[in-house]
Parts: structure tokens; C-alpha cells; sequence
């Protein structure tokens, strides 16, 4: 990505900061930019949550000077099914894509739920996972990894926007899944001082889950994480704090 590129990005996209190689390019939307009204304004790039389709077909065009390809467009469901950007030719039902492929195009869509990228030390492969609790919980970052058939230890990672430790209300049955999965992720989870109806309540770092996720997988090298989409309304859409709201994307590519 060119240093014009850059400029005409840096008012309504991330751009990861992370040591990945050089043929390795990442991407961040946030929500402005688009032509979407609200609720969805601006740079919606859903196409399942009630938004003119044309509006949303419009903000992928927006950009399609910066990718190379057209992403494949993944249809999330929270699991840990992973597609292959490099072999795809329809938009399949998968919560990561993975490519080794110059000029394949992987993106996930999130608007509170964590977009995790990964990349080898070497620049031979890439991917995007769509990390919500119930998809971390259940595995998609182990499978993502599996897939992308390198050794662990020779991954990094960039964690981008989700919603923080300080809006992530879940209930007890969250927190015992993630315990009967790995007991470190006790300290992941902080009691709620707001209590409903006298139900247990836990506050959720969903960023520390998934370091514990990685560095299980011998992945040390994280970057990235902070970014609150539920504070931050002017930049980011939070499905949590709006209910009918839009999504971000987060893509990665190999040149």
C-alpha cells in the first residue's frame, strides 16, 4: 500500500501496526466514510442487517482501490469452520478465512465481536478469524491456526477493535464455558457491579481470552487489542451498545 494510499485512509481506517512482513498488507474500517444514513452511517459493510443493499454494495466499492481481489465475503454463524480465500468461488459459511495465495483477499465482519489477523514470519500465509465469544470459546482461533499449516511458534497476531473489558457484560454460564475449556481464564472474568434480578454477572475481557488462546498455541507475538467499539461510538459500531447497527471490516492479503 502506497504512502497516497495511507493519507486517503487515515480518516476512516486503521491501518494495523504490527512487524508482519513486507508482502503481508492489513486493513481496518471503522464506521465512517460510507454512504450508509443512520443507523448504519456510514461505511456499512453488512449485507445481512437490514441496510439498503445498495448502500452496502456501494462501501465495498469505496474500497476496492485499496485490495487487490474481491474479499471473499464470509457468512458468520459463530463457529469454527474456516475457508480457504485462495480456493473459494462463492462467499461460503465460515467464521475465518486463511490464504496463501498472492492477491486472495480474507475479511471479517465485526461490530463488538473480536477480528483476530494472523500471519507467518516468512509472508507465505495469512488469515482473518471473527473471534465472538461462542466461536473463541469453541475453538475457531485452534482451527484458523491448524489451517494455515505453519508452526505455531512462527505466527504473530493483530487484535483489533472489540468491545472492552469494561462494557463486556456475559452471565455465568459464559464464564464456566471458558473455564471447563482452559481454568486460566478465571482471570479473564471480573464480578459486575451491576447484578440483574440476582443472576451473577461478569465483566469479560474478551482480549485476554483470546492471548490465552494464542499463547496456548505457542503464539507470543500479539499486538494490537485497546480499542473499545462500545465507548467508542464515533468511530467504531457496537452491536451491543445500538442493537440495529452496521459492521467493520478487517482484511489481510499477501502481495
Amino acid at each position: 500500500m502506497s504512502l497516497l494510499d495511507r493519507s486517503l485512509l487515515k480518516d476512516w481506517c486503521i491501518i494495523p501496526d504490527w512487524p508482519a512482513p513486507k508482502n503481508v498488507h492489513a486493513l481496518q474500517t471503522t464506521r465512517n466514510g460510507g454512504v450508509s444514513v443512520a443507523p448504519y452511517n456510514s461505511l456499512n459493510l453488512g449485507d445481512h442487517v437490514g441496510d439498503d443493499p445498495l448502500a452496502v454494495e456501494r462501501n465495498r466499492m469505496l474500497l476496492q482501490p485499496m485490495l487487490p481481489s474481491e474479499p471473499i465475503w464470509l457468512k458468520q454463524v459463530h463457529g469454527t469452520v474456516v475457508a480457504k480465500a485462495h480456493d473459494a468461488d462463492c462467499w461460503p459459511e465460515a467464521d475465518a478465512c486463511v490464504a496463501s495465495r498472492a492477491g486472495a483477499v480474507c475479511v471479517v465482519m465485526t461490530a463488538d465481536c473480536l477480528p483476530v489477523l494472523l500471519c507467518d514470519e516468512q509472508g507465505s500465509v495469512v488469515g482473518a478469524v471473527h473471534a465472538g465469544w461462542r466461536g473463541l470459546c469453541s475453538g475457531v482461533i485452534e482451527q484458523t491456526v491448524r489451517d494455515m499449516n505453519v508452526e505455531p511458534s512462527a505466527l504473530m497476531a493483530w487484535l483489533g477493535p472489540a468491545i472492552g473489558a469494561q462494557a463486556f457484560e456475559v452471565g455465568e454460564e459464559v464464564r464456566a464455558a471458558f473455564i471447563a475449556e482452559q481454568p486460566q481464564a478465571v482471570a479473564a472474568f471480573t464480578p459486575s457491579p451491576a447484578q440483574a434480578g440476582g443472576s451473577e454477572k461478569y465483566l469479560a475481557d474478551i482480549y485476554q481470552l483470546a492471548r490465552l488462546r494464542l499463547n496456548t498455541l505457542r503464539i507470543t507475538r500479539i499486538y494490537g487489542g485497546g480499542l473499545c467499539t462500545y465507548t467508542d461510538s464515533e468511530r467504531f459500531f457496537s452491536y451491543r451498545r445500538n442493537g440495529v447497527t452496521g459492521r467493520m471490516g478487517t482484511f489481510i492479503w499477501l502481495e
